[in-house]
């Protein structure tokens, strides 16, 4: 595997981390007094929930993919076998199946 891929992926935790941080502070904020305000920002709660939950999820798939590169079976398809295309991991690093078992 390549030392560019892992590097990849690390970084790519990094930003995840730091954005699931900003989205906690962000929803940790007071709310406006005022009613209408208050709707508003409820929504956008909302919105970044579901940003959280989506971040989250990709924390873990990266996580789950830099132990797989610790322990060799990094860029294996877990369900057929057969090596992930390098072309695939560049475009989705955390990527569990080749093309053909993904489709």
């Amino acid at each position: 595997m390549s030392e560019d891929l892992k590097q990849q992926l690390q970084a790519l935790e990094d930003e995840l981390s730091h954005r699931f941080e900003r989205i906690s502070g962000d929803l940790k904020s007071d709310h406006s007094a005022d009613f209408a305000e208050q709707v508003t920002e409820r929504e956008n709660d909302e919105v970044l929930l579901g940003l959280q939950q989506e971040t989250a999820a990709a924390l873990v798939q990266i996580k789950q993919a830099l132990r797989q590169v610790d322990d060799g079976s990094y860029g294996i398809c877990e369900s057929c076998g057969e090596e992930i295309r390098a072309e695939r991991l560049k475009a989705m690093p955390f990527a569990t199946r080749c093309i053909h078992c993904a489709e």
